[in-house]
């Protein structure tokens, strides 16, 4: 990886997300590591989040590290008009890591290119979400047992969704089958599509969210139409409700199925599912804790001793 930042997904070879993997592990069995004593990370979330921001806080002070940083950029310099160069080089002079969320596509790959530290990517718009990618594939793992041939069921926002992106990307290595569900104006964008096209993975389209696409998934990954990626609030009102997952659904579905979820959820998935033993998503969001502190490891070149 490019100065040990992680930007996209593709920053990692097959080789070490499996590695990754196995951290994760270790990292469920052994939460709380000293390894991270007398660095500082900086949590510069200039988008909100909760589950992000709070898993990589959680994450350095489990490994015995500290953290600055903040969760509104209106309360920092960029609201004066400081660029984004700028703050990331003010804050290289503090810290030994930097964890950056955005709203503009290619921000963590440009910060990555002017920090001395190194970046991980905490969201760039509707671009990347490589952390979140690590937890849904562990998710994926520890779930079904397996990566490979699986096939997975995006549904909701493909267009803005980067955690679907990066998800498509790191799968490529299993022979993965998608069905893309979504309305017209959130289809998957073609760059995704002719990704799988150029790596010869399988992929469907559609708009309806039939029994017949449930009854075939392992996965199911729900997606939040995001309304902070609107311009045009019509079009957002359009779609908004058009896929709303009910445990009635799930009755025809295989017994291996789970459902993930970036979260938050507003109405995609209601709430009679939480009790069903294929919902997954509030294990999936802990999962974060694992895989954060995994990837931060990762970037800092901090070699993890097993046999302790």
């Amino acid at each position: 990886m490019k100065n040990e930042s992680l930007v996209s997904i593709s920053d990692f070879t097959k080789e070490e997300m499996l590695e990754l993997l196995d951290d994760m592990r270790y990292f469920e069995a052994n939460p709380n590591r000293n390894l991270l004593q007398g660095k500082v990370a900086a949590t510069l979330f200039f988008e909100p989040s909760t589950r992000t921001r709070l898993s990589f806080e959680t994450a350095v002070n489990r490994l015995g590290g500290k953290v600055i940083g903040f969760s509104d950029a209106a309360t920092t310099s960029s609201s004066k008009g400081e660029t984004l160069k700028d703050t990331i080089m003010m804050v290289n002079n503090y810290v030994d890591l930097i964890i950056m969320r955005h709203h503009l596509e290619g921000a963590a790959r440009y910060a990555s290119e002017v920090s001395r530290v190194p970046i991980i990517n905490a969201g760039d718009g509707a671009n990347q979400h490589p952390s979140q990618t690590m937890l849904d594939l562990y998710s994926i793992y520890k779930t079904q047992g397996r990566l490979d041939n699986l096939t997975i069921t995006m549904v909701g926002d493909l267009k803005y969704g980067r955690t679907v992106h990066s998800l498509i990307m790191a799968m490529h290595y299993f022979n993965p089958t998608f069905n893309f569900v979504a309305a017209d104006e959130l289809q998957m964008p073609e760059q995704y599509k002719e990704f799988c096209r150029e790596h010869g993975i399988s992929f469907n389209e559609t708009a309806d969210f039939s029994a017949d696409v449930i009854n075939r998934s392992d996965i199911i990954y729900m997606t939040r139409v995001q309304r902070e990626r609107f311009t045009d609030l019509m079009e957002y009102e359009k779609v908004k409700n058009l896929y709303n997952l009910h445990n009635s659904m799930l009755d025809g579905s295989k017994d291996n199925l789970r459902i993930l979820h970036p979260l938050p959820r507003v109405n995609e998935i209601s709430t009679d599912v939480d009790d069903n033993p294929k919902a997954y998503y509030f294990q999936q969001a802990q999962n974060g804790l694992y895989a954060r502190q995994a990837i931060i490891c990762k970037v800092l070149g901090i070699k993890l001793n097993k046999e302790e």
